[in-house]
């Protein structure tokens, strides 16, 4: 069997994620669990009480679709994480010209979309400076969304995902409230929620330039029923004001991204607010998110850190101490290639073959996480069910 032939998401493993994601999507009200509680959950496999606690746990997030096999945020990737049983499908949200949402990763659609190849938008390239960083290319807020609707997709690291090169210019850039219509449209056919993972970008950037993210997502919200606290949708950023900002014009669940120990979110730079990811982990810090959000999204080295080779080190104690203020964790992002993985579970020389991701998904859902965001649904489902088998009565 060739590499690529074992990179492609084949028959028998759709269908096995299918059936370990059938029973994924519930609805309700949001309540608080214990954390021994939800230990006991876990290993029976699914959640405690109503809306978004009554999610599989540990719950398998598609980031950004099934972006290991299809171009990230289109609705070829968003489709192919459904039909493979993700519990959760993620968007990333940024705005046009004429205040129109659309998924993107970023606004910079230089190297996901195929604009540098247009000669009728050769003027719009141009240099922006995005949360403190000069960037050079085309941006969504220069386009309206008719125009970012004669663009395709393409595939943003090909270096290392040449697969999915075969369906660039397939699929266009989708607005989001086609997708919140795709998810209503799945959601009918299949007969349960479709869960969705939604992240402003950048919104402190965008309310500088006059195109504010909350207000028009929290408008889309309400025109499609999404915006209770049972609603089958998080809403998550990195700077945590979008969060209280949202959290003031809808009660749909709330979750603060959390990036290196080190870093500041860029909100915090921009009030000079001296606090660091590093204060935010702390108790005093999980107290504060609590107070408006339900959860967190740490990047996996906040949970395991990795030493100077790569290497896991020894658990920090977050998931406990998050757990402790009534709060869920959905770590990101766990992929299946060597490049990504920690170094203790890589294999071979080649960074863009695969390693023993099955390894990673065990050790990480071992320190008792609530969800994990992943590039390849297939895989994290079929390592969550290996989890919940081990750990059944």
């Amino acid at each position: 069997m060739t590499q690529g032939a074992e990179r492609t998401p084949g028959r028998r493993t759709l269908l096995g994620a299918a059936v370990l994601g059938s029973a994924a999507l519930g609805v309700g009200g949001a309540t608080a669990a214990h954390g021994q509680e939800r230990h006991g959950d876990q290993a029976r496999g699914h959640g405690h009480g109503s809306g978004f606690r009554s999610l599989p746990v540990p719950t398998v997030i598609a980031h950004r679709g099934a972006s290991g096999y299809r171009p990230e945020h289109t609705l070829g990737s968003y489709q192919l994480a459904l039909d493979m049983g993700a519990h959760v499908v993620e968007q990333d949200l940024v705005p046009t010209k004429d205040g129109h949402l659309v998924c993107r990763h970023e606004n910079d659609i230089t190297g996901t979309t195929d604009v540098a190849s247009r000669p009728e938008f050769a003027s719009r390239r141009t240099t922006r400076s995005i949360d403190g960083i000069s960037l050079t290319g085309w941006f969504t807020e220069d386009f309206t969304l008719a125009e970012l609707k004669t663009l395709r997709a393409t595939e943003r690291i090909p270096a290392s995902r040449q697969e999915n090169t075969l369906y660039d210019g397939r699929w266009e850039i989708p607005s989001f409230e086609e997708v919140l219509h795709w998810a209503e449209r799945e959601g009918r056919r299949r007969g349960r929620p479709v869960w969705l993972h939604v992240e402003t970008k950048h919104p402190t950037y965008f309310r500088g330039i006059g195109l504010g993210l909350e207000e028009r997502l929290a408008k889309l919200l309400r025109r499609h029923g999404r915006h209770r606290a049972n609603s089958a949708v998080f809403l998550q950023s990195f700077e945590p004001s979008s969060i209280q900002r949202l959290a003031e014009l809808v009660d749909s669940p709330r979750v603060v991204l959390l990036s290196a120990a080190s870093s500041r979110p860029w909100d915090f730079v921009q009030a000079g607010d001296p606090r660091t990811v590093a204060d935010l982990v702390k108790p005093e810090g999980l107290a504060w998110i609590a107070s408006y959000a339900q959860g967190i999204g740490p990047t996996l080295d906040l949970v395991i850190p990795r030493d100077a080779s790569g290497r896991l080190g020894t658990p920090t104690t977050l998931v406990r101490d998050a757990h402790a203020k009534g709060l869920i964790l959905h770590p990101y992002t766990l992929r299946n290639e060597n490049s990504f993985l920690p170094a203790d579970f890589r294999r071979g020389t080649d960074p863009n073959a695969y390693g023993d991701a099955f390894g990673a998904f065990k050790v990480y859902f071992d320190q008792g996480i609530d969800g994990i965001f992943t590039d390849n649904p297939d895989t994290g489902l079929l390592a969550r069910g290996d989890f919940v088998d081990d750990r059944r009565p």
